[in-house]
C-alpha cells in the first residue's frame, strides 16, 4: 500500500490554546464533562458562518473528537464544512474568541467568522 492509499484526512484539530481555553472553561464552570460544540450556519457576509457553543449532551449522529482532556462535538451538517480545520482561540485587542482556520474556505470575511466555500 503506498503512502497515499494510508492518508486518511483528519477531520478536526484542536490548537493548544483552544484546548488550554477548554479546560479552563471547564474549571470555572466546574463541569468536567463540558465539550466544545462547533456548528455552521447560514447567513454572514461570506454566506456561512461559525458558532461555537459548549454542549454537555451529544446527540447521536453528532461527531465528537476527544484532544486528550479537551473534546469537540460536530453536529452532520456542519462537518461536510469543517472537515481538516482547526479550532485554534486567540486573544488580542479585539478580545478573545475561538476561530475556525479552514482550508475548505474560498473567501472569508474580515473577521474570520464567515467564509464561502
Amino acid at each position: 500500500m503506498s503512502s497515499a492509499e494510508s492518508f486518511v484526512p483528519t477531520p478536526l484539530l484542536l490548537s493548544g490554546s483552544a484546548r488550554t481555553r477548554i479546560k479552563a472553561l471547564m474549571a470555572e464552570e466546574g463541569k468536567p464533562d463540558l465539550k466544545l460544540r462547533v456548528y455552521v450556519t447560514g447567513g454572514g457576509c461570506s454566506g456561512f458562518q461559525y458558532g461555537f457553543d459548549f454542549a454537555e449532551n451529544i446527540a447521536e449522529d453528532d461527531t465528537v473528537i476527544e484532544f486528550g482532556d479537551a473534546t469537540l462535538v460536530v453536529d452532520p451538517l456542519s462537518y461536510q464544512y469543517l472537515v481538516g480545520s482547526t479550532v485554534d482561540f486567540e486573544e488580542g485587542l479585539a478580545g478573545a474568541r475561538f476561530r475556525i482556520q479552514n482550508p475548505n474556505a474560498t473567501t472569508t470575511c474580515g473577521c474570520g467568522a464567515s467564509f464561502m466555500v
